[in-house]
C-alpha cells in the first residue's frame, strides 16, 4: 500500500528467511505510520509492501533459501526501486561486494556502493591439531564492517565511538545511499525504535517523491 498525501501509511516487510526477523516486527508494530509488518517468505508476499527489511542472522543462510526459493532476482528488483534496510546479515546481503565470505563467494542482493569485510584466522585446537604450526583455518561470523565507500551517494550515518581491537575507532556502521539503509549492528534487539521510525520515514519520503513523479 503506496501512501497518498493524505495517509502517511505504508506496509512494511521484513524477509523472514532466517534469522531475528519476528524482533523486527514487533518493533515495527509500535510505528504508527506502519499500516502492516508483515514477513515476507515468497515472491507474492514481497510485492504486496511497499519497504522491506533484511534483518540479521547467517547471510549464506539467508543468500542460500532466497536462492532455493526463487527470491534473490526479485529481491534485486525490489531493492533497484523500493526501499530497503538491511541489518548486519541484511548490510552484507545488500553490499555490491563481500570480501572474506564463505569459499566461492556467496550471492548477494546488492544495491549500495560498498564494501563489506569479515574476517578468518587460523587458530590451534589441540583435541585436533597437532603443533603450533598445524593450524586450523577459522571462519569467524561476526558484526560486519564496512570497508569502503564506493560512490559518493553513499551517506556516512554512523561510526564507532570506542576503541576496540578488532575494529578501528573510525570503522563505518551505518549508511545510507538513497532509498537505501544499512546497519552492521542489530537494533532490532534493543527496544529502541528510534531507528525504524528513521526507516519508515525515509520509505516514506521516497515513495511520495516517486508518486508525485508519475
Amino acid at each position: 500500500m503506496v501512501p497518498t498525501n493524505n495517509e502517511k501509511s505504508i506496509c512494511v516487510g521484513v524477509l523472514a528467511l532466517q534469522g531475528a526477523f519476528l524482533e523486527h516486527i514487533h518493533l515495527l508494530q509500535r510505528i504508527p505510520q506502519v499500516s502492516r509488518a508483515v514477513p515476507v517468505r515468497n515472491i507474492e508476499q514481497l510485492n504486496s509492501v511497499d519497504a522491506l527489511i533484511i534483518p540479521g542472522g547467517e547471510s549464506t543462510a539467508i543468500a542460500l533459501v532466497a536462492e532455493r526459493s526463487g527470491l534473490i532476482e526479485p529481491l534485486r528488483e525490489f531493492v533497484r526501486s523500493k526501499p530497503t534496510w538491511g541489518t548486519c546479515a541484511g548490510m552484507i546481503l545488500l553490499a555490491n561486494k563481500a570480501n572474506k565470505t564463505k569459499k566461492g563467494g556467496q550471492s548477494l542482493i546488492g544495491g549500495l556502493d560498498i564494501t563489506i569485510n569479515s574476517f578468518e584466522s587460523a587458530i590451534q585446537i589441540k583435541q585436533i591439531t597437532t603443533s603450533t604450526n598445524d593450524l586450523f583455518p577459522a571462519v569467524f561470523i561476526r558484526a560486519p564492517i564496512i570497508s569502503s565507500i564506493n560512490s559518493p551517494d553513499i551517506e556516512v550515518l554512523a561510526r564507532l565511538q570506542c576503541n576496540s581491537e578488532e575494529a578501528d575507532i573510525s570503522a563505518i556502521v551505518a549508511v545510507k545511499q538513497g532509498h537505501l539503509l544499512a546497519t552492521a549492528f542489530h537494533p532490532e534487539l534493543t527496544n529502541d525504535d528510534r531507528l525504524h521510525r528513521f526507516f519508515v520515514k525515509v520509505a516514506i519520503d521516497f515513495l511520495n517523491e516517486k508518486k508525485s513523479e508519475l
